[in-house]
């Protein structure tokens, strides 16, 4: 990968992480992390949480953005 490639990758990566720091702090994703499917259990003295939905929703968005980027470049 030459440096100008690298150079884009990395603006890109931190762009992405601004907007996604913005919907964050805006509450636009207050919705992640209460899909069905995602398993929360509270008692008195104990919290579980395992996003199971919110994480498989990830991994698909993930697979696919690095599919486009593998055919892009």
């Amino acid at each position: 990968m030459s440096q100008t490639a690298a150079g884009r990758l990395f603006v890109a990566a931190g762009v992405a992480f601004v907007i996604i720091g913005v919907l964050v702090w805006s509450g636009a994703l207050s919705w992640f992390g209460r899909l069905p499917g995602d398993i929360r259990i509270e008692r008195d003295s104990v919290r579980v949480y395992v996003p199971l939905a919110s994480m498989l929703l990830v991994s698909v968005v993930l697979s696919l953005l690095l599919q486009l980027a593998r055919r892009w470049w």
